[in-house]
C-alpha cells in the first residue's frame, strides 16, 4: 500500500532532476476577508482533496487562479505564498485574472461549453466566440506563469482538468526540451457523436495531444477519447498500447482511478474539532433520535439533487411508517450562480423542498433540510459521522470522491452508501447500494434498503469498500501516474 512517505521518497528519488509542478484552475487554499480580517480556507472539490496531500509530500509548486478576495494581500510581488497557511509545505503561485477573463474563460467556455459537453445531463452547451477568445488568453497566461516560475529549470508539469486544454501545446512550444507534461481529465470524456458539435474541437484535441501522458478515471473514457481523435485528426493510433502519435509526438492514454488519503481521513476523524463540528451540526439541524440520510454536493445540475429529493418523496409515499423517523439533510455551497442553469437549479431545489415539506411534514417534523454553505474539512467529516446513509447520486460523473471520503470516514461500519451507477466510483465500490438516479422507484427502494439493511451485512459491505479504498489510495494514484511518465521518458 502506498503512503505519503512512499510517494515523497519516490518523488525525491525519481524526480530529483525536475521541479514538480501542478497546474489547475482552482487553488488549494484561498484567503478571504472575514469581518475585515484575513482568514483562509481550503478549496472545495475533488481536485483539491486529491492533490493537496500529494503536494504536501512532493514539496512542489502549485500554479492556480487566485480567486480569494484577500489573495493579493498575502502573496508576494510574484503571486507566491507558502501553503497550507497553518503548516507551510509547498509553494502556491497565483495567476491573476480580470473579471472579463474569469467570466469568459471560467464561467463561459469552461462551464457553459466544456462542462455540459462532457456530462450527459441534458444541458445544451453554449459556444460563444468571445468566451473562446478568453479561454485562449487565460491558457496563455497560465503558460507564462509556469515558465516564469521555472526560470529555465527542467520540470515535470502535471495539469489538471478541462480548464487548461491548450496549456500543454503552449508549454511545449515555449520550452520543447525543458518539460515533461501530463494531464489528468477529472470529468467524463464524451463520445464522438457528442464531441463533434464543438466548434473548437481540433484546437482542443491538438492541445491535449501535446501531453506526454493523458489520464482519465476509467478505461471507457480513454476509449472515447481515442475514438474522437481517430475520427477528427490525422494520427497514428495504437489501440493495444493506447498510444497516439501525431506529428512525431507520442501521447500515452491511460486510466488512473483517482482516490483519497485514506489514512489521513481516518486520523483526521478522531480530532477534537471534528467532534465539536458534529455536535454543532446536530444542534443546527435538530434531528436527535432521527435517522439521517445525507447528501453533500456542490449545487450542480450534474449531481442529481432534484432526483434524490424526488426519490425521498417517493420513499415517504411508499413507507409512511418512516414519517417522523427520518430526515434528508442536503448540504453544499452555491456554485456558478453567474450561469442561468445554476440559478434555475437553485430555484428548482427551493420549490422541491417546499413541496415535499408541505406534503409530508408535521408540527414537530419536516422531512427535508437544505443548507447552502461552504463546509470546512472538519464539518464535512462531521456530516459523514452524523448520518446513517450517505447518498451520492450524480447523473454522470468522472469519479466522485465524496463517496470514497464517506466510506473512509466510517471505520465503525455503522452507515451505508447509496451510489449512482453513473459515477466512476461505482466501478470500485461495488458493495454500495447502486441505484439509477433516473429511476425514481428503484432509487427510492435503494434508500429503503440502506435504512433497513441488517447491521452485520452493512458492516460487511462497508469493510469491503474500505479495503478497496485503503489499497487504492491517492498516493498510489499519483505514484502510478509518475511511474508511467518516467517509463515514457526513459524510452524517449
Amino acid at each position: 500500500m502506498w503512503t505519503s512517505a512512499d510517494l515523497q521518497a519516490f518523488v525525491k528519488d525519481k524526480l530529483r532532476d525536475y521541479v514538480f509542478v501542478v497546474v489547475s484552475n482552482r487553488e488549494p487554499y484561498e484567503h478571504v476577508f472575514t469581518r475585515k480580517k484575513i482568514t483562509w480556507q481550503r478549496g472545495a472539490g475533488g481536485v483539491v482533496s486529491a492533490l493537496d496531500p500529494v503536494m504536501r509530500s512532493s514539496k512542489g509548486i502549485w500554479v492556480a487562479f487566485g480567486s480569494g478576495d484577500a489573495d493579493r494581500r498575502v502573496a508576494d510581488s510574484q503571486g507566491r505564498v507558502q501553503v497550507p497557511p497553518d503548516n507551510p509545505q509547498y509553494t502556491l503561485k497565483r495567476v491573476w485574472l480580470t473579471k472579463e477573463e474569469e467570466t469568459g474563460y471560467y464561467y463561459g467556455y469552461s462551464n457553459e461549453a466544456l462542462w455540459p459537453l462532457s456530462h450527459m445531463a441534458f444541458h445544451r452547451p453554449a459556444f460563444r466566440q468571445e468566451d473562446w477568445d478568453y479561454y485562449v488568453t487565460v491558457n496563455q497566461k497560465f503558460a507564462q506563469a509556469v515558465l516564469a516560475e521555472l526560470a529555465g529549470r527542467a520540470a515535470f508539469v502535471w495539469i489538471q482538468d478541462y480548464h487548461l486544454c491548450l496549456l500543454p501545446r503552449l508549454l511545449k512550444e515555449m520550452a520543447p526540451q525543458q518539460l515533461i507534461i501530463a494531464q489528468f481529465w477529472h470529468i467524463p470524456w464524451p463520445n464522438h457523436e457528442t464531441f463533434r458539435i464543438c466548434p473548437h474541437k481540433k484546437e482542443l484535441l491538438t492541445g491535449l495531444l501535446a501531453n506526454d501522458l493523458l489520464g482519465f478515471h476509467i478505461q471507457y473514457h480513454c476509449a472515447n477519447f481515442m475514438d474522437v481523435v481517430d475520427r477528427e485528426l490525422e494520427c497514428r493510433i495504437d489501440r493495444e498500447r493506447f498510444s497516439i502519435v501525431r506529428q512525431e509526438h507520442e501521447t500515452m492514454v491511460r486510466p488512473f482511478p483517482i482516490s483519497i488519503d485514506f489514512d489521513g481521513i481516518n486520523e483526521r476523524i478522531t480530532q477534537p474539532d471534528v467532534a465539536q463540528a458534529q455536535k454543532a451540526l446536530a444542534e443546527e439541524i435538530g434531528a436527535e433520535g432521527l435517522s439521517i440520510i445525507a447528501g453533500v454536493d456542490r449545487l450542480d445540475y450534474t449531481k442529481g439533487i432534484p432526483e434524490r429529493f424526488a426519490a425521498f418523496d417517493r420513499l415517504l409515499e411508499k413507507h409512511p411508517e418512516l414519517k417522523g423517523k427520518v430526515v434528508f439533510l442536503q448540504m453544499g455551497e452555491l456554485s456558478r450562480m453567474h450561469i442561468s442553469a445554476y440559478r434555475q437549479l437553485n430555484d428548482e431545489l427551493n420549490a422541491l423542498v417546499e413541496h415535499i415539506n408541505w406534503k409530508h411534514s408535521t408540527d414537530e417534523w419536516r422531512p427535508v433540510i437544505l443548507i447552502r454553505r461552504h463546509l470546512s474539512p472538519a464539518e464535512m467529516l462531521a456530516l459523514f459521522r452524523l448520518c446513517n446513509v450517505c447518498v451520492v447520486s450524480p447523473l454522470h460523473d468522472g469519479m466522485n470522491l465524496v463517496a470514497k471520503e464517506f466510506v473512509a470516514s466510517r471505520a465503525d461500519g455503522d452507515a451505508m452508501l447509496v451510489l449512482s451507477r453513473f459515477a466512476g466510483a461505482a466501478r470500485e465500490l461495488v458493495d454500495a447500494i447502486l441505484v439509477n438516479p433516473f429511476d425514481q422507484e428503484q432509487f427510492s427502494d435503494g434508500l429503503y434498503e440502506a435504512l433497513t439493511i441488517a447491521p452485520e451485512e452493512r458492516r460487511r459491505r462497508m469493510e469491503k469498500m474500505r479495503g478497496v479504498i485503503r489499497e487504492h489510495n491517492v498516493f498510489r494514484w499519483a505514484g502510478q501516474v509518475l511511474a508511467d511518465l518516467l517509463r515514457l521518458e526513459i524510452k524517449a
